[in-house]
């Protein structure tokens, strides 16, 4: 039987002002137990840069590092693909951690089950604050936009998301790199990879642990953005914004109708019965929220701040929803933060 290639790897980190995320990131690549892989960090036009920190791991990794203008993070992973020798590229967000096996999971899988793409999982590590936990469940739940996002039983086909992403050479050769610098850049990539006739995938094992905003202020943000990515999203791939995409919006609906027929009575008008279904059908769900984040976690002060968590996620992306649909659809206006390549479609 004859042997098969070595496959090479190009790990790409844009990194924007986070010198100490990278840090963290950077010792986490640095024990993996798989060492066939580079390491490409780009600075994105940092004020903070990280050069010191990259310098710390020159004798642990073979590792690379550029600066360039601010373009945002798509086009910065687009730096990375001209630039790596790899046959295979892993994007990485800056505050990631890399469990010690992660690319022996993914070339495990890459030569038993080849994936043009894959996409993994992320977990909350056992070092993150009680917030960052909760956090961390809200982005995973099935009782959130968990179920409906960057797993493999969500709805529709399966999107890679760039905080936890790999694509093969072929495919960037094929059909380049990002389009969007930001707005559901790696939404919109998936699924040209995907129209492409490549295959794509989950790596159920490639999990990272994501610590994503470390305060409720910060992730109602985060969020409200990905609100609007959704329907940024919808003006280039239409029949991608399904439904369930508005459960959100939908829940901001609910949360605003309950808030009124509770107000009601301060005014002097009674709807008892709908008050009474409302405030139950909240108290329920909170329930449920409690209870499911409880058994996952494992923690009493975690599952209650995992029920606010999932109460700002839901607010703020359903918020965001309607800023999108309001400015981008009805308006049809561009929306600010949304960058263009000048690359044209394939």
């Amino acid at each position: 039987m004859e042997a098969q290639p070595e496959i090479f790897l190009s790990v790409i980190i844009p990194l924007y002002n986070r010198p100490d995320e990278v840090d963290e990131l950077l010792e986490s690549l640095a024990l993996q137990t798989e060492k066939h892989f580079e390491v490409l960090v780009i600075e994105d036009g940092s004020v903070r840069d990280a050069r010191s920190v990259v310098e710390k791991y020159r004798d642990r990794l073979d590792i690379r590092y550029f600066m360039k203008p601010n373009e945002g993070q798509g086009f910065t992973r687009n730096y990375g693909f001209e630039r790596a020798r790899g046959d295979y590229f892993i994007i990485f967000d800056s505050d990631c951690l890399v469990p010690p096996g992660y690319m022996a999971h993914v070339l495990h899988r890459l030569k038993t089950d080849w994936l043009d793409a894959y996409g993994g999982p992320d977990a909350a590590h056992a070092s993150f604050t009680p917030v960052q936990k909760a956090i961390s469940y809200a982005m995973t739940s099935p009782l959130t936009t968990g179920g409906i996002r960057g797993n493999k039983k969500h709805v529709g086909a399966y999107h890679p998301r760039s905080f936890n992403m790999g694509i093969s050479r072929k495919v960037w050769e094929t059909i380049g790199g990002f389009l969007l610098t930001r707005m559901g850049e790696d939404i919109e990539y998936s699924i040209r990879i995907q129209q492409a006739g490549f295959k794509t995938g989950l790596i159920p094992e490639a999990v990272v642990y994501h610590k994503r905003r470390t305060d409720f202020l910060r992730f109602y943000k985060q969020l409200h953005f990905f609100g609007r990515a959704r329907i940024n999203i919808y003006n280039y791939f239409p029949s991608e914004l399904k439904p369930v995409h508005f459960f959100p919006a939908a829940f901001v609906v609910f949360l605003v109708v309950t808030l009124l027929l509770n107000l009601l009575p301060v005014a002097g008008y009674r709807l008892p019965v709908w008050q009474s279904l409302c405030n139950a059908l909240l108290a329920v769900y909170i329930l449920l929220l409690f209870t499911h984040a409880l058994a996952k976690t494992r923690s009493l002060k975690v599952a209650a701040l995992a029920v606010w968590a999932s109460i700002v996620q839901l607010t703020a992306y359903g918020f965001g929803i309607f800023q999108g649909v309001w400015k981008q659809i009805v308006l049809k206006k561009e929306d600010r933060p949304t960058y263009y390549s000048k690359r044209s479609y394939k």
